[in-house]
């Protein structure tokens, strides 16, 4: 299978590594390719979109062509997994914490609703034990930086995840997102679950 990683910025190298090792456990057989133009979605199976500023994300992937053709295939349902910034390119509604602005999102394929810095700026970054029963009884460790928030989902989203009383993991058909970075831990349980996806 052959997985494309938006690469702008933010944890691509990290995201990398995760779907290496986690194909290696599954026994799957991946291609990785690091997108940045048009022609590296060409036959890709699915898409990670890392965190990092969802602005600045959405402005490079337009310049270059990438954001209509990223959507094209995601509506078409090519498997999408978005982590932090990524799930904010992943909804339908973007919210600005400060100014309670709904904001207009360019990929926005996920019936849902998120704010942006949630929790407030760089110094309210956390690490949490979440409960996410789809990779089963062990909690998995979540990290939140600058982390956004999913306060309201669709009929069709499935909740995987919540804290306190947001959703921080959810899926949407084979679209995954989530508010905190699995791919900055040693737990490569996120990974497998969406490249299982992406096999079936």
């Amino acid at each position: 299978m052959k997985i494309g990683i938006l690469a702008y910025q933010g944890g691509v190298f990290e995201h990398r590594y995760m779907v290496e090792r986690a194909c290696e456990e599954l026994g799957y057989d991946c291609d990785i390719v690091l997108v940045t133009k048009v022609h590296h979605l060409k036959d890709v199976d699915a898409i990670i979109l890392p965190g990092g500023e969802s602005t600045t994300i959405s402005k490079l992937a337009k310049r270059f062509g990438v954001l209509d053709e990223l959507r094209k295939l995601a509506m078409n349902g090519i498997p999408t997994f978005g982590t932090c910034a990524g799930a904010i390119l992943l909804a339908k509604h973007v919210i600005d914490r400060v100014t309670g602005k709904v904001l207009r999102n360019p990929v926005g394929i996920m019936d849902m609703d998120i704010v942006r810095n949630y929790y407030g700026r760089q110094r309210e970054s956390f690490e949490v034990d979440l409960a996410i029963p789809i990779l089963g009884n062990k909690p998995f460790r979540g990290v939140f930086i600058r982390a956004p928030a999913i306060t309201r989902i669709g009929p069709h989203v499935t909740s995987l995840a919540m804290l306190n009383d947001v959703h921080v993991a959810v899926q949407q058909g084979p679209h995954l997102a989530t508010t905190f970075h699995p791919e900055l831990t040693n737990d490569t349980r996120f990974h497998k679950y969406f490249l299982k996806i992406v096999k079936h």
